[in-house]
C-alpha cells in the first residue's frame, strides 16, 4: 500500500471529499496534483483541518 493520492482517487472520490472533507480539503488535493507532490490523502486532510 503506497498511501499516495493519484489523479484518478481524487476525481473518482471528488464528491465524498467535498461533502465529508469540504472545499478547502478538495482545492488542497487539486493543488497537490497540479503541483506533482507526492502526499498522502491524510496529511491533506488534515492540513485543511488546522
Amino acid at each position: 500500500m503506497r498511501g499516495v493520492i493519484t489523479t484518478r482517487d481524487v476525481v473518482v472520490n471528488l464528491g465524498l471529499i467535498w461533502r465529508e472533507f469540504g472545499t478547502v480539503c478538495v482545492l488542497r488535493c487539486l493543488r497537490a496534483l497540479l503541483r506533482g507532490e507526492p502526499t498522502t490523502f491524510l496529511d491533506v486532510a488534515l492540513k485543511a483541518h488546522r
